[in-house]
């Protein structure tokens, strides 16, 4: 996931993307993972999955809260928080970076990691949700595609 989402700063050099953040920032998007009960991927914690974004985000924030903090981890705190499908209400990403992770995101499964979806699968697993988020991951696709 990572590597699609420099893939995408390195073709737009245009919008002056940081890929320093970009890197860290996609590296530890899922770190919330950990405290969820998703045993099928190895997660034995107690919070339901679809928390891990918002878990991800406080755990983010608790490092900083120990003396850590830089206005990058504020930052990787809110795409942890926002990368869950195409967004959950009231974490919806905002920006450029926000949406690059949220989107490369899509292609990947963690029941599957060595599998790259295809924009066809990607979309089959986001219908399951409502057609907004196909109708958001198409607007991506069509700015981000690589």
């Amino acid at each position: 996931m990572t590597r699609r989402a420099l893939q995408i700063a390195d073709r737009h050099p245009e919008w002056n993307i940081d890929r320093e953040f970009l890197e860290a920032a996609a590296m530890l998007h899922d770190i919330g993972i950990c405290r969820c009960d998703a045993p099928g991927i190895y997660c034995y914690g107690t919070e339901p999955y679809i928390r891990h974004g918002v878990i991800g985000g406080e755990m983010i924030r608790s490092y900083r809260g120990k003396g850590q903090g830089t206005k990058s981890m504020e930052a990787i705190a809110r795409v942890c928080e926002r990368h869950t499908g195409t967004g959950l209400p009231g974490y919806e990403p905002e920006t450029l970076e926000e949406q690059i992770i949220c989107y490369a995101d899509k292609f990947y499964s963690k029941s599957s990691p060595d599998h790259e979806k295809t924009v066809e699968e990607a979309c089959r697993s986001l219908r399951k949700f409502g057609e907004e988020g196909v109708v958001k991951f198409m607007a991506w696709h069509q700015a981000f595609d690589i």
